[in-house]
């Protein structure tokens, strides 16, 4: 018992403090496991074979994720990917074995070899590139879908290369045929004839698919009525085990019955609920999986053949790279989707460890080889992170000032009353509003898609950055009566608002504020007016609650013009103590201020619950308020 206690605490310890640190280094949290698991294994010691065993429990996280992964997928979403599920998961795959098979014969290898290595490095990592995909907000991308597309395929692939190990062995020289499968029923199975496999197999598939569409939903309505919310979490448990058990009686892939236990129930009323209460299971799990992956790396043979290793693993994330840049320019994926694309998969993933396993158990490679190919399957998860830092922090920048030098700034030779920068979801409205009552505007925008699309609406916007002084000196501020700044980002809107104050002292200006800290800085550098994003939808939402929970569409109205006023209010007032060398919540004046004038606040919107009157007069001029009375 004390020596499992002990074993748990290092592993959890020592996966907090190097995650936590891999995250403050901007590295991700999968480098982290990873790291933790080189320090505690190689690295100090302090594990030992039992990572191995350790491994085969992780590697459930790998098929709980699918499951999870299955519940985002409604079958109308697969079948609208069939076409890059097919074609860039199938063509990757084929290319990636062929290409190196072919290498290794070039070696002077046995062909079976080649086809067994190139099935191990074919399969990317889904844990790694999945959970990076969802930290760094790019599943949505073109890049992203397409990884995700050939995930799909590589997952469901993984299954024929388990099979085709055996068979490979058995066709080879001195191979041993058959598993060492300890199921009595799989050692039965693999002796059948392939019509026989066949039909299990598909009757396994029918058995999940349908029993979780019609069972799981009954189970779950009872539980609910019943108000028994542990048996969520132990039967979502339960489920998903069972379908593991069944999948790996039949020899097949655990995680590929997870997913299609996750896709049949992708439009289940209870699929947030399954989510939420499997999600803290993947990510421990998972991250136990990426520790066990880092404990198991054979230094000792990576010391004496480095080289070796090295030019192994550099040749798969070129050779994968390649084919993956290469088919995303035949899919006509955009330049950075491209790169992203094959930056990320480039990797071999987890199912390598899988297949390696049965390679071994079947003599299809020799123990020599198969340590070398771990620890080049090992090292190209270990450098994937890596891998998307180049891209964030390298490709994305260049390929966005690629396209800013690629095309000029638009001459802007009109002058109009009101010059508005930046045409997002802020600008837009207050350009439509404006011209909808007859004023003439000048908008600048840097986003050269977003100039072409508004084109095509008829709005027309000038191309260029707001920031360089050459072009604001160029769009008729000196003539203008209003000057609308509505850019996102914060650093560059106060860099402008600065440069306008300037030179231009008398523009009157309305900035665009990201928050209250921002709106303090854009004050403090003279804008006119600031106007926080969100404060009126939310105020608006405010009230929408205030009528949910009983009050009169009047009172609810009224409450809510008394909140937005104390906000204004508050903000001009707190404006006058901000100081751009103090951290915000290091400012105490603020700090006490705005305590008092939240508890005032309250007491006035408490006055108007009971039927009192409270009055205020705002005086634009200035952002004073002069008060009336209070009830």
């Amino acid at each position: 018992m004390t020596y499992i206690l002990l074993y748990t605490f290092i592993y959890l310890a020592f996966a907090v403090g190097a995650v936590l640190i891999s995250q403050k280094l901007g590295l991700g949290s999968v480098l982290g496991y990873l790291l933790a698991g080189i320090i505690i294994g190689p690295m100090l010691g302090f594990v030992g074979k039992e990572a191995e065993s350790i491994q085969h429990i992780a590697e459930f996280g790998v098929v709980m994720m699918m499951f999870l992964v299955g519940l985002e997928l409604a079958p109308a979403m697969l079948w609208q990917l069939r076409h890059k599920l097919l074609g860039l998961g199938g063509l990757q795959v084929l290319l990636t074995v062929s290409a190196i098979a072919g290498i290794a014969v070039a070696f002077h290898k046995p062909w079976q070899t080649g086809v067994a290595i190139g099935c191990i490095l074919a399969i990317s990592s889904t844990a790694i590139v999945l959970q990076t995909f969802s930290e760094k907000n790019l599943i949505d991308t073109p890049g992203g879908q397409a990884g995700f597309a050939v995930l799909l395929f590589q997952d469901v692939a993984a299954i024929p290369m388990m099979a085709l190990m055996p068979l490979l062995a058995l066709s080879g020289k001195g191979g041993a045929g058959g598993g060492h499968d300890s199921h009595e029923f799989s050692n039965w199975l693999a002796t059948q004839p392939g019509w026989i496999n066949a039909l299990v197999s598909a009757g396994a598939m029918a058995v999940i698919v349908i029993g979780v569409r019609y069972l799981v939903p009954t189970v779950f309505r009872f539980i609910s009525k019943h108000r028994l919310h542990e048996m969520f979490t132990i039967f979502t448990l339960a489920l998903v085990v069972g379908i593991a058990t069944l999948m790996s009686l039949i020899g097949l892939s655990p995680a590929l019955g997870a997913f299609s236990a996750g896709v049949a129930l992708a439009n289940s009323s209870f699929r947030h609920e399954m989510e939420s209460h499997l999600s803290p299971f993947k990510g421990l799990l998972l991250g136990l999986f990426f520790i066990t992956v880092g404990a198991g790396m054979n230094f000792t043979l990576l010391g004496q053949e480095f080289g070796t290793i090295a030019a192994m693993t550099a040749a798969t994330l070129l050779i994968k790279g390649f084919i993956l840049w290469l088919l995303g320019k035949v899919f006509r994926l955009p330049s950075l989707s491209g790169k992203l694309f094959a930056l990320s998969l480039a990797q071999a993933g987890e199912f390598g460890f899988v297949l390696l396993s049965i390679a071994r158990q079947n003599h299809v490679l020799q123990k020599s080889l198969a340590d070398r190919t771990a620890l080049v399957v090992a090292l190209t998860m270990v450098l994937t992170p890596l891998l998307f830092i180049f891209y964030e922090k390298v490709l994305a920048p260049r390929a966005i000032a690629g396209e800013n030098e690629e095309r000029p700034h638009d001459s802007v030779t009109e002058e109009n009353p009101v010059i508005i920068l930046g045409l997002g979801r802020f600008g837009r409205h207050i350009n439509s509003m404006l011209t909808a009552c007859g004023f003439h505007t000048t908008v600048i925008d840097h986003h050269a898609e977003m100039v072409e699309g508004l084109a095509k609406h008829g709005i027309k916007t000038y191309y260029g950055d707001a920031t360089k002084p050459e072009l604001l000196n160029s769009i008729g501020l000196a003539q203008a009566k209003l000057l609308v700044i509505a850019i996102g980002q914060r650093k560059e809107a106060t860099e402008i608002l600065e440069f306008v104050r300037r030179h231009y002292p008398k523009l009157p200006v309305l900035a665009r504020a990201y928050d209250s800290p921002h709106a303090y800085e854009l004050h403090h550098a003279g804008a006119d007016f600031v106007i926080r994003a969100t404060a009126d939808s939310s105020i608006r939402s405010g009230r929408i609650a205030l009528e949910q929970l009983g009050l009169s569409p009047e009172k609810a109205r009224e409450l809510s013009k008394l909140y937005a006023a104390r906000e204004r209010h508050q903000l001009a007032k707190l404006s006058k103590y901000y100081d751009p060398n103090l951290p915000l919540f290091a400012n105490g004046k603020i700090i006490e201020m705005a305590k008092e004038s939240d508890a005032e606040t309250a007491r006035m919107m408490q006055t108007l619950m009971q039927g009192g009157t409270v009055e205020w007069q705002e005086d634009p001029g200035d952002w004073t308020w002069l008060k009336k009375g209070i009830a």
